[in-house]
């Protein structure tokens, strides 16, 4: 994607499915990778892969997608990248967890089996036949700001619930089923998992809303697509765009999402510019009156504390000569 707005900073969105025997030794040295190169953002390391959304300027991101790349692991990772004002993340964190999207379907790889990718032009020609359904596979938050005209949606909290809801679409297993996500990383699964269940006929749109939206326009995509990052919600259509949320104190037309006031509460919620003020930031009269309430700004986001922040936590020890001299351009691999 080429940057045409003069907006320093990168925001890529990626993951790749791929074995990593030394999860933990790598998350060591792709933390550091990123402390020395200013990457901030939310990465997950884990045995089935790596999965991320990170932030820097343009040149260190430049950087960041090249050593990906040139870890023959992770040469096929594609990165879905954006422009922005600043870093659209405050620290950094790389993590290891059992699964790069908490699925419980921990047994399936979709580098073995999944449903069949489709380009953005392709599940925009395919979307509207008649033997098509799409599929949202996203939680509740996700989908009640945007998502595609006429699309199925589950009443989800967490993918994790998805294959318990797969139960109630037994009746489409006759048709062609176009999955789709944020980036794509739960239609790899999502999809398997249908096709597990029997579905015969599976796609999966390659990249996601985001992917869709910078090559095919976002045609058809209703409202606006949540993000893991300080943006909270983004764009995706330019060619029909509408908005389907609605305020959640008085119910008009609203695509503005916030965080509540109220850190007990915290609901990720559409709250019109009106009542985020009346009721400052809460997204009740009772968050309102809570007495560990966040002071207000107007904009819903509520930036953790970093005074004090160090880049290195997290690092469980001193890296290695080896280490540091891979890092600094002495490494074997070579760029893909």
């Amino acid at each position: 994607m080429e940057n045409t707005t003069n907006k320093p900073y990168s925001v890529l969105l990626y993951y790749c499915y791929a074995q990593i025997t030394n999860p933990e030794e790598y998350r060591e040295e792709h933390h550091l990778f990123c402390v020395e190169n200013n990457i901030r953002g939310r990465i997950i390391i884990s045995d089935e892969g790596l999965n991320g959304t990170v932030s820097g300027l343009i040149e260190d991101c430049e950087k960041y997608m090249a050593y990906i790349h040139a870890d023959p692991r992770f040469a096929k990772t594609e990165f879905k990248i954006d422009y922005h004002e600043a870093h659209t993340f405050a620290k950094i964190h790389v993590r290891y967890k059992p699964e790069i999207v908490h699925s419980s379907l921990r047994h399936l790889d979709p580098n073995v089996k999944t449903g069949k990718h489709l380009e953005p032009e392709e599940f925009k020609k395919m979307k509207d036949q008649e033997d098509v359904v799409i599929l949202d596979v996203r939680s509740n938050y996700e989908h009640e700001l945007g998502r595609f005209k006429n699309a199925i949606t589950l009443d989800i909290d967490n993918f994790r619930d998805f294959p318990e809801k797969v139960k109630e679409l037994e009746h489409l297993k006759n048709k062609k089923v176009l999955t789709y996500c944020t980036g794509g990383i739960k239609c790899e699964k999502a999809s398997a998992f249908l096709l597990e269940q029997g579905f015969e006929d599976v796609y999966q749109l390659h990249g996601g809303i985001i992917k869709y939206g910078m090559e095919a326009g976002g045609e058809d995509f209703e409202g606006k697509c949540y993000v893991f990052d300080n943006r909270i919600a983004v764009d995706v259509n330019k060619v029909n765009p509408t908005i389907v949320s609605k305020c959640h104190v008085c119910g008009t037309a609203s695509d503005r999402m916030v965080n509540c006031a109220n850190p007990k509460c915290n609901e990720h919620l559409a709250i019109c510019e009106k009542c985020g003020w009346e009721l400052e930031g809460a997204c009740s009269p009772e968050c309102k009156e809570h007495p560990e309430k966040r002071p207000y700004d107007g904009t819903g986001y509520y930036q953790k504390n970093t005074n004090g922040y160090n880049p290195y936590k997290g690092l469980h020890r001193k890296p290695s000569k080896d280490l540091i001299q891979k890092l600094h351009g002495e490494s074997t691999h070579s760029c893909v």
